[in-house]
């Protein structure tokens, strides 16, 4: 038998494309129907040629359905099944080793010297998400410590606090590195004194050399009074920028070079790279794994969830830990995520910003929050993604479609519909028989929220209707062609032009619409509109209409245009301006 002509089989694909069509949005995966045919029917696997025809035809047959129709068969036929699968949220792995401790405490450590993109979003929502789990505690730490290369900003502080916000990330606990210098300071000259730590005065040229032959440079094993006297004239001036570092002892045999006797503390120049914060009251500064080693122990990090480029800095500090005779915490070394289209670079961000390739922070071509945000991004969409990912150590590539999966699940159920028309185009309607009230939901699954209503009113001898309709749409209407205005009427074309559609009415029954298979099409009444600019992902404007109860919304209310996609509000006024989300 013809597997086309064996119903058995045409349904069980036809199940198997509408259960992966409302899991992808309405638009079944073709590929991904064939494997798990296969798995059910493997007589067939000497036919797969002829089992992809069938497929294709049945995922198009079924794409060519709304979400809301696959959504209803599947309730009807499998509600068992679309529970389960509506139910199957990823969970994280427990944590290591988490017994041992009284409460689970975790941290996100940024550097306020840029706002938080993408990238950051595994640290903070990883971090945060244990803390919950564990009832324990979400510390944030500012690591500012650095005014010369990668210089804090004040605004980045407050950014950054706004972003964990409206992640729902906000920590019960911060800090900030560039307060906390005496203590930096005070553990410093413990460890000289124990003889564990050393200031090198050497030309870095020739500790390179020494380090890279395992060989000890010539300040390694001076006495530990004349460490401290340099220490204090460290701490006093008496050295200038470049001219002495602290180093913490490690083991020089170690494989790697980057781990023997790793840096410390330097000095820089702070009247001439003076800190927002503190200005020049400092001159000697921690580098990152003196501050963020000590720290994780001062502050009870019993958790430390970062990227896997941060081993390296695990195995220098364990050696200040040894030191100081402490335990270190769980390390949880994740891979690196990547966003496909996307920089993530800060140096990159802040240079096309200062080069007026980007407006802001917020200009909707980056992946920072801000922009994200703006654009109607949610961070429940963020966080789904991250849980998904979890803590593999393995690399992994996210492309934006994926986000946008997880984005359109819940501004489908979220989002009131309205019409929006781009680049409009005039329709005139003759011969329409009577007065037409049109009321169409907010919402299709609530009609709890209301309706918003038109009257469509024929004028002058010719029964005459105009509507504005989208440019797209007009491009692709035929003299005699049936089309539909979305629930309204049907309307046969009679002449198409760039500026202009002149059609009749031809009847009102939405099934002799879906009989001719007639294209349904979003519209305006001519005086009903209300100037509309949309703002899309590249930066580019899109001018159009939108209906007159789109003069209600209020800024930051997401919406959905139909057969357009979602947008942001941003400003209500003479004006509609929104930020395009996604389809």
């Amino acid at each position: 038998m013809a597997l086309e002509q064996n119903a058995e089989l045409k349904e069980l694909i036809r199940k198997a494309a509408l259960l992966n069509a409302v899991s992808h949005d309405g638009k079944a995966q073709a590929g991904a129907l064939v494997g798990k045919i296969l798995g059910e029917k493997a007589e067939l696997r000497t036919r797969v040629k002829e089992l992809s025809v069938v497929i294709n035809s049945v995922v198009n047959e079924v794409n060519s359905l709304s979400l809301e129709e696959q959504k209803a068969i599947v309730e009807k036929n499998w509600p068992q099944t679309l529970k389960k699968h509506e139910a199957e949220d990823k969970k994280l792995p427990p944590l290591p080793n988490a017994d041992k401790y009284k409460q689970i405490v975790t941290r996100f450590s940024p550097n306020p010297d840029c706002v938080l993109h993408l990238g950051s979003a595994r640290a903070i929502l990883l971090s945060h998400e244990y803390a919950r789990i564990y009832n324990g505690k979400f510390i944030l730490r500012f690591e500012d410590t650095d005014p010369k290369v990668k210089k804090p900003s004040l605004k980045f502080y407050d950014s950054i606090r706004a972003d964990l916000k409206w992640l729902g990330c906000k920590a019960d606990e911060e800090y900030i590195q560039s307060d906390r210098l005496p203590i930096y300071y005070e553990y410093t000259e413990k460890l000289i004194a124990s003889g564990n730590a050393y200031v090198c005065t050497c030309i870095p040229d020739e500790f390179r050399s020494k380090i890279l032959a395992k060989q000890p440079c010539p300040c390694r094993n001076l006495p530990t009074s004349e460490q401290l006297e340099r220490w204090n004239r460290m701490l006093n001036g008496g050295y200038q920028e470049g001219q002495a570092v602290v180093r913490v002892k490690t083991d020089l045999e170690h494989p790697n070079p980057a781990v023997r006797d790793w840096p410390a503390l330097r000095i820089i120049d702070t009247k001439k790279y003076p800190h927002p914060r503190v200005g020049s009251k400092y001159v000697v500064w921690p580098l990152y794994n003196l501050a963020a080693g000590l720290d994780d122990h001062l502050l009870g990090i019993t958790h430390i969830i970062r990227g896997k480029e941060h081993y390296t800095n695990m195995v220098r500090q364990k050696y200040m830990y040894q030191h100081f005779g402490w335990e270190y915490p769980e390390a949880i070394h994740y891979g690196r995520l990547k966003i496909t289209g996307a920089s993530l670079s800060k140096s990159k961000i802040v240079a096309g910003i200062k080069e007026g390739d980007f407006a802001d922070f917020d200009d909707p071509r980056l992946g920072t929050f801000q922009a994200l945000r703006k654009r109607g991004i949610t961070p429940e969409a963020i966080k789904k993604v991250i849980i998904d990912v979890g803590i593999k150590s393995n690399d992994v590539t996210l492309s934006w479609e994926t986000l946008n999966a997880y984005n359109r699940k819940i501004l489908d159920a979220t989002s009131n519909r309205y019409f929006f028309v781009a680049q409009p185009v005039e329709l005139t309607v003759l011969k329409v028989p009577k007065v037409f009230q049109a009321k169409l939901l907010l919402h299709p699954e609530h009609p709890e929220r209301g309706y918003r209503e038109f009257t469509v009113k024929p004028s002058g001898e010719g029964e005459i209707v105009s509507f504005w309709i989208s440019r797209a749409d007009a491009k692709t209407m035929q003299p005699q062609q049936t089309i539909r205005l979305m629930e309204l009427f049907n309307v046969q074309i009679q002449k198409v032009s760039d500026k202009a559609v002149t059609g009749t009415y031809a009847s009102e029954s939405y099934e002799e619409a879906r009989k001719l298979k007639a294209q349904l099409i979003q519209w305006i009444p001519k005086g009903a509109e209300y100037p509309t600019q949309v703002i899309l992902q590249d930066a580019s404007v899109t001018e159009g209409f939108a209906e007159l109860a789109c003069k209600k919304l209020k800024p930051n209310t997401i919406i959905q245009f139909e057969r357009y996609g979602f947008v942001r509000v941003d400003e209500v006024g003479g004006k509609l301006v929104a930020y395009y989300a996604q389809k």
